[in-house]
């Protein structure tokens, strides 16, 4: 039996991914219908991107790739669960998750990858 998505008025639903190994989450992104239909076609994290209007492929310019290996849906169907084999960081800070400080402000992430080495051409 297949779920069939609310992708509501705008056509996205969020999507939070979790790493498969230790259940941390490291980011939420949103997706459409073709992001969620190119993640189940290449096992692969996609997303739509609000800021730019389009679809991307999480890793594509940094090589930090999520292999999904699960794709869960929640109770209304308005919402996604990614849980994916996270290749290296998650956030484009350089930390492993983008939930890396808490309101205070206080870092309590690890910093995985030096993002000025990554981004250098953007």
């Amino acid at each position: 039996m297949t779920v069939d998505v609310d992708f509501g008025e705008d056509g996205l639903v969020p999507a939070v991914a979790q790493d498969a190994d230790s259940g941390e989450v490291l980011m939420l992104a949103y997706v459409s219908p073709e992001a969620l239909e190119q993640t189940l076609e290449t096992g692969r994290a996609h997303y739509y991107s609000r800021s730019r209007d389009e679809l991307w492929e999480k890793g594509a310019s940094s090589g930090h790739t999520q292999d999904v290996q699960e794709v869960r849906v929640d109770c209304d169907a308005d919402t996604l669960l990614y849980v994916v084999d996270q290749n290296v960081g998650a956030c484009h800070t350089g930390h492993r998750s983008c939930f890396y400080r808490t309101i205070d402000g206080e870092n309590v992430g690890e910093r995985v990858f030096d993002p000025d080495a990554v981004y250098d051409d953007e």
